[in-house]
């Protein structure tokens, strides 16, 4: 059974993130974005800030969110999968690619190696 708490935290962040694109794919300035996303929520940037980072999304909460973003009530504690990857992810994964690219085979394998290294102590947290 999934945990709640993160997905809904993960879905807020997903409507921050399309909020967030949306607003400056029309040219919109990136400074101020997160008060503005907190302001559609009615809901201090403090708060918002508290969310993005450690509290929970009560039923309450979870059910104004979803009303000020139109979705039905629920979506915030539906699991799902996300479509895009964020800026850092790119940045991350364009990077791994380079190193992959500027070595040989022992370079590729030591590179395999220190990455499952690094998910399976994640795992096993």
């Amino acid at each position: 059974m999934a945990n709640t708490t993160i997905t809904r935290r993960h879905n807020a962040l997903a409507l921050f993130q399309a909020y967030a694109e949306k607003a400056l794919a029309s040219g919109a300035s990136p400074k101020g974005l997160e008060q503005t996303f907190a302001a559609t929520l009615q809901i201090s940037p403090s708060m918002w800030s508290q969310i993005k980072s450690s509290r929970p999304i009560g039923d309450k909460l979870a059910r104004q969110i979803e009303q000020h973003h139109g979705k039905p009530a629920g979506w915030l504690d539906e699991a799902r999968e996300s479509d895009s990857v964020a800026p850092a992810e790119q940045a991350f994964l364009d990077l791994a690619l380079k190193a992959w690219r500027a070595t040989n085979g022992a370079g590729r394998k030591a590179l395999r190696e220190q990455m499952n290294l690094l998910a399976s102590a994640r795992l096993s947290e």
